[in-house]
């Protein structure tokens, strides 16, 4: 089986492809750039680079082997197995091996892995069809006689800016006299009340006679619920029941990850073998489309990283999802 034909159609779709006990390929976008010396243009690329310290098993490349090939996750996951054991004795007789359009592997003298990318590949879909193109510089173009025409016509049209400052300078002074004049008078100012225009003050006399009379009776009813206008929001509760409810719905719970998967048949499997061990396992959708799979959960987050640590012996990269 190509396990690279696979590897180097997930790298078009995700931005990290891992193959477990080996490596991750990491996607790193470029934007389009412009050569100014070779006069050339580059579209957007995504330029692949290796890290060995990602070799856990995220589930994609194998959920994608055993969806394609209708073979079962566990068969899939061996035939991963002894394609990167071989890759790893391969190095070790100090062979070069190629991945064809992602880049080839190599022991440096220090024995890691060195990897160098294949640069003639764009993994970023939006840049499919588009090259490197080269343009014809631009000739007989003086950015200076630009300026000199535009700075000409600007003196040209001088004289009569002039005269609309002039103007400006003689009209201003005389708006803001007038303005000035009219608000320190009663030219403008109307002699109607401002309750005859307010239809609701009518009759309010005796209403707020009879309020002030009652005003300090009322104001020895405000309690201490009220500080600086603000209103406190004040909780009762009729029995230690209703206490108790108030507070779990402050408990948070966490979910001990084992896996992600794209199908849920590999899901499903997972956690069959996790009911066997004694676990009580959950299948919960991740919003990217996967199957996450749960040991247990813990409503206690020491409890859930303690358990994290004896789980990940057997499923490494478990990771603890709080709810």
């Amino acid at each position: 089986m190509d396990i690279i034909a696979f590897i180097r159609d997930l790298l078009y779709s995700h931005d990290c492809v891992i193959v477990p006990g080996f490596g991750g390929f990491i996607g790193n976008y470029t934007p389009a750039q412009i050569d100014k010396t070779t006069s050339t243009f580059s579209p957007p690329v995504k330029q692949i680079s290796f890290n060995r310290n990602l070799n856990h098993n995220d589930g994609l490349l194998v959920g994608r082997i055993s969806g394609i090939s209708g073979i079962s996750y566990q068969d899939a996951r061996n035939i991963v197995d002894e394609f990167t054991l071989s890759l790893k004795k391969r190095l070790e007789k100090g062979e070069k091996i190629q991945f064809e359009g992602i880049g080839s592997f190599i022991n440096n003298q220090e024995g890691s892995i060195q990897f160098e990318p294949d640069r003639n590949v764009n993994y970023h879909l939006d840049s499919y069809g588009l090259e490197p193109f080269q343009y014809p510089p631009l000739e007989e173009y003086d950015v200076r006689k630009r300026v000199i025409m535009h700075t000409g016509n600007t003196l040209s049209r001088r004289p009569a800016s002039a005269r609309v400052l002039w103007r400006a300078a003689v009209i201003v002074p005389l708006v803001v006299a007038a303005v000035a004049i009219s608000l320190k008078t009663d030219i403008f100012k109307t002699r109607l009340e401002k309750s005859a225009l307010n239809p609701l003050s009518a009759g309010t006399t005796e209403y707020r006679e009879s309020i002030s009379e009652n005003s300090d009776k009322e104001s020895s009813a405000v309690t201490a619920d009220v500080v600086d206008d603000t209103i406190k929001p004040v909780l009762s509760f009729s029995s230690s029941d209703d206490l108790q409810v108030a507070v779990s719905a402050e408990m948070t719970d966490y979910y001990l990850i084992t896996g992600s998967f794209q199908f849920k048949e590999n899901a499903d499997q997972q956690a069959d073998i996790l009911i066997s061990e004694g676990y009580i396992p959950e299948i919960i959708p991740a919003p990217n489309g996967f199957f996450r799979v749960s040991a247990a959960r813990c409503n206690d987050l020491n409890a859930a990283v303690s358990m994290k640590e004896s789980l990940s012996k057997k499923y490494p990269g478990t990771w603890v999802k709080k709810i």
